[in-house]
């Protein structure tokens, strides 16, 4: 027995771009490597300005700031394997990293000291991450911070030997300091901020998939109600063919025999439209959705495609598909027969529907010969009333990249060398289905 639709389908593939979440957890990673960078170049200047250059700073209290400082940032990177990064763990990072600066200048000349510049890296950090309510009191302390170091702090003594060249060694200080600052502002916030335009691409592809939905819904109800209006003018028609078709007179002549036929046909073709509709929105017999061999349905729609449209040279090739199954609802038919459908409104000589498996999806494409997609229709593909047959067209391929994408497969187009139009429908396979009830 087939099994229901929800059971059968993938998940679709996600938005491309990273979640706020994802973006948020990788901007935190920034500031852990940040903090990583800082940690080490505090050692080597303290370790360099002692030993090397002589200047006496009391070394074990500000080696034991940057151990505290990497045993917090170790703490951050465990966390984060927990628990999502929100705004309060990027204030209290950069305030701990504020608070770690703050002592080792406090320790080695305050206010005085050239890398008091270093401030600004956390504080033009902040106002990328943080929202405003929480940049003002990061802000805040880094002012108090710094009139705090020009109060109190523990001179930085230079040895006798240098003495002379104090102004140099300040001056050379400073000019490494803004250089630090400048090269880690513009390679940490490059990074942010390709975070950040990722997050917000996510977030508006979420918003353009809500109101792609909104649409279908909105059409989904209009169908709905035009489906229920049509059936009674339908059953009347096909009521009235069927006595015309009885009668003598009529029948004698087989031209119109023939015609009233075909009437026929069509008429029990929209009936199935109809109800094919009222199924989709849920109107109909409550049977669950289930699979389709590929070979079956697509022979089933090449051949009432290619009665319907005698006089063009239609194409039609599904080799290798074997048993091959897929996901399968209403609409699915129905996005296929208006692909069809467009491909021979678009002057097109000849039209071809093929199908082919490939690894673990099954591949659906419908070809022309018309003067293809221009640039524009490209960029748009599947985006409500995108057609060049004017305002109110364009629902074909719309409702073909929402019906593909629900069955979790992915729709593309292209144009042909020579002339002419491509469209591909993907849809994934589905493991071998039992035949007996579960």
């Amino acid at each position: 027995m087939d099994r229901p639709l929800l059971a059968l389908t993938r998940r679709p593939p996600p938005p491309s771009g990273r979640s706020p979440d994802e973006a948020a957890a990788e901007n935190m990673r920034q500031l852990i490597q940040l903090r990583w960078i800082a940690v080490a170049g505090q050692v080597v200047a303290i370790l360099l300005a002692h030993f090397a250059l002589g200047v006496r700073l009391p070394l074990a209290p500000m080696l034991a700031v940057a151990a505290a400082l990497s045993l917090a940032n170790i703490v951050f990177m465990l966390s984060l394997r927990r628990f999502r990064a929100v705004p309060g763990e990027f204030l209290l990072a950069l305030l701990l990293d504020m608070a770690a600066l703050t002592a080792q200048l406090y320790l080695s000349g305050g206010a005085t000291n050239p890398f008091i510049s270093l401030y600004l890296l956390q504080v033009v950090l902040g106002a990328i991450l943080l929202p405003p309510a929480m940049v003002i009191p990061l802000g805040a302390s880094c002012c108090l911070a710094f009139a705090f170091l020009t109060l109190r702090h523990l001179p930085l003594r230079l040895p006798a030997r240098l003495w002379d060249r104090e102004a140099d060694l300040m001056l050379i200080g400073q000019w490494v300091s803004f250089v630090m600052v400048a090269a880690l502002l513009v390679l940490f916030i490059t990074r942010i901020s390709r975070n950040l335009r990722a997050r917000d691409a996510y977030v508006a592809e979420l918003a353009q998939h809500a109101a792609e939905e909104d649409g279908i819904v909105r059409m989904g109800l209009f169908a709905s109600g035009a489906a229920h209006e049509l059936g009674t003018p339908l059953s009347s028609l096909s009521v009235l063919v069927a006595d015309w078709q009885r009668d003598a007179r009529l029948s004698a002549h087989p031209e119109l025999r023939e015609e009233l036929g075909e009437a026929q046909a069509e008429i029990q073709r929209c009936k199935q439209i109809v109800s094919n509709i009222l199924h989709s929105a849920g109107e109909a017999r409550g049977e669950a959705m289930g699979s389709v061999a590929v070979a079956d349905m697509l022979d089933d729609i090449a051949a009432g495609w290619q009665a319907a449209h005698a006089a063009i040279d239609f194409t039609y090739a599904s080799d290798g598909l074997g048993q091959a199954r897929v996901a399968a609802e209403p609409a699915l038919r129905q996005a296929i027969w208006n692909l069809l459908e467009n491909a021979a409104e678009a002057s097109s000589p000849n039209v071809t529907l093929a199908g082919a498996q490939a690894h673990e999806y099954v591949s659906i494409t419908v070809a022309d010969r018309g003067p293809g997609f221009t640039d524009d229709q490209l960029r748009n593909i599947g985006k409500l009333y995108q057609s060049s047959k004017g305002p109110g067209h364009g629902l074909g391929l719309f409702l073909a990249v929402n019906v593909v994408r629900r069955l979790g497969g992915r729709l593309a187009v292209s144009n042909r060398d020579g002339g002419g139009a491509v469209v591909e429908l993907s849809l994934p396979l589905l493991p071998e289905l039992s035949e007996r009830e579960g």
